[in-house]
């Protein structure tokens, strides 16, 4: 396998310590809010790696760290303290908050199909850790004391920038907004690895030390926390390229310092997640959480099949029209694998043809489009479908898309709206006492001359794929055309036929967005032949222009 490098700049052949055995660590969330879904794409695609290595043979133990003290709001050790900000915020303690948005950071995770890591760890679990290792920086002269703190002297080291080389103007004090000079430090590069009551006396969580009553930085908390669970020798790291400088660039100081060899030789990085305005921020109010996309119609994991569409060292734009495309692309190919019958016996030769490829694509630096792409070879490949599921099961164990129970499910979906659209035909044969034929076939094209079909905008609206109510069965008790009027007439009122015809409008809307495409002419054409709203008339226009416009 070859990964690209951030600490060489190329890519390289992935090798590990220990043969055959991983040891990885990733960054993980200072929990003083909702992750974002910018946040969360660093994570779609660590849990893609990690899934990877182990489909690729790798015994792989993974840690992560949730950061819930010392993280300040700028990176460099300035500003005020982030979990302190969002207890202030929701007017909480800390550890209130911490728990939270833990649960919560899990709860998207859980959404988007992301494995726990192998050990989760608190910052806060490890302070006599910190204060060990900061105890050894002091004592061989990495580390000094000065206005109460402990700092790490980056003058010590051969090489302090790592992963890219900084001009020396852009790192004076003041070039970064937000940032105020600590006089203090040594040397500007200089960071905190102890915090005293010199730095916030209203700090809440803070512990003894050799050093006074005080907290650790945010940079030590990662190399405590990967030496205690991953040993000496550290095989990958990982996090958003936003983490490069100066968090992993300080994490490579400490540790190599205090551990006298070299620590982590792999570092990969994940570009950010761009709107049309720059980066998604928390600072700058404007970020978008799975909860939102949820509450949107979104499947969380058409997210994720939007992030898998892109190779994660370049930058992705967010747009709604993007997620709207993934979105359409995502059903049609769960429509696809849904057709598929799971009969006869797997093509071990076609099988291991189709795993090369994807092997391939995924060897060559995590290129998750190109996988992407070998799963709908599969499907148009010339082997049976049974071999075809076994292929797509196969590689979802490292994709992540739950394409095997997403297609079963909308199997059953689709079957229930089937019966649902002839239960509806035939009631609308005895409702008008003819023998019309309501199967599958043309869409009436009356509705294509009105003004609402030939609207550009309108025509070309997706329907809404976030609804998701279940058809109102309708009384299949009465068999002739007295019984039909009677049922009609008697036991509806207005209200409940339009709260009906509503729910079947909105079925229609999932059998387009599932691409079930004659089933959904059946049931608009059943429509038409019902009494509408005028509301109503202009949804069921929309939706025959869409099939329209796919049909072209």
């Amino acid at each position: 396998m070859y990964l690209y490098n951030s600490a060489t700049h190329k890519k390289e052949e992935f090798k590990t310590h220990t043969p055959g055995h991983v040891e990885m660590y990733t960054c993980g969330p200072t929990v003083y809010h909702f992750a974002h879904i910018g946040n969360l794409r660093s994570y779609i695609m660590e849990d893609v790696l990690e899934k990877y290595l182990r489909y690729a043979g790798y015994d792989v133990n993974r840690v992560m760290n949730i950061t819930d003290v010392g993280h300040l709001t700028s990176d460099a050790d300035e500003g005020e303290d982030k979990m302190l900000k969002g207890a202030k915020r929701e007017h909480k303690t800390v550890m209130e908050i911490a728990k939270y948005y833990t649960d919560a950071f899990f709860e998207d995770c859980r959404k988007l199909n992301i494995k726990r890591p192998d050990v989760v760890q608190p910052a806060t679990g490890l302070i006599d850790d910190y204060i060990k290792i900061i105890t050894k920086l002091i004592d061989t002269g990495y580390a000094y004391l000065a206005g109460g703190n402990v700092y790490f002297d980056t003058s010590k080291l051969k090489r302090y920038y790592i992963f890219n080389d900084h001009n020396e103007e852009d790192l004076a004090v003041g070039v970064r907004e937000g940032v105020e000079e600590d006089t203090n430090k040594r040397n500007k590069n200089d960071f905190v690895l102890w915090f005293t009551k010199s730095k916030f006396e209203d700090q809440a969580l803070k512990w003894d030390s050799p050093w006074g009553v005080g907290y650790p930085g945010w940079h030590i908390e990662c190399s405590g926390i990967s030496m205690k669970y991953n040993g000496e020798y550290l095989d990958l790291h990982c996090g958003g390229v936003d983490n490069a400088f100066p968090h992993h660039t300080n994490e490579i100081a400490q540790s190599e310092s205090y551990l006298g060899h070299p620590w982590c030789p792999h570092w990969c990085h994940v570009a950010h997640l761009n709107t049309d305005h720059g980066k998604m921020s928390k600072s700058k109010g404007e970020f978008l959480t799975v909860s939102l996309l949820e509450e949107k119609g979104y499947d969380p994991l058409a997210y994720r099949f939007f992030c898998l569409q892109s190779h994660y060292r370049k930058s992705l734009v967010f747009t709604w029209e993007n997620l709207d495309n993934a979105t359409v692309a995502y059903n049609k190919l769960l429509s696809k694998i849904a057709a598929l019958k799971d009969e006869g016996e797997v093509d071990r030769a076609a099988f291991d043809e189709y795993k090369a490829k994807f092997m391939a694509a995924m060897d060559n630096d995590l290129n998750t489009s190109m996988a992407v792409t070998v799963l709908y070879d599969v499907l148009k490949a010339k082997t049976n479908d049974k071999t075809k599921l076994a292929l797509l099961d196969s590689f979802d164990t490292v994709l992540g898309l739950k394409l095997l129970e997403k297609a079963a499910a909308l199997r059953a979906k689709q079957a229930e709206l089937r019966t649902t659209v002839q239960s509806l035909a035939e009631q609308s044969k005895l409702m008008q006492g003819t023998d019309s034929d309501a199967s599958i076939g043309d869409i009436p094209t009356a509705s294509a001359d009105k003004d609402n079909a030939q609207n550009g905008d309108e025509a070309t609206e997706n329907a809404d794929s976030g609804n998701q109510n279940d058809s109102q069965n309708q009384d299949d008790g009465k068999d002739d055309k007295s019984a039909a009027q009677d049922y009609s007439n008697k036991d509806r009122t207005p209200q409940s036929d339009k709260t009906e015809i509503d729910n079947n409008i909105r079925d229609a809307k999932e059998l387009i967005n599932d691409g079930n495409i004659d089933d959904a002419k059946a049931l608009i054409k059943v429509l038409r032949s019902r009494n509408l709203t005028a509301d109503q008339e202009k949804q069921v226009d929309r939706l025959e222009a869409q099939l329209i416009s796919i049909s072209d």
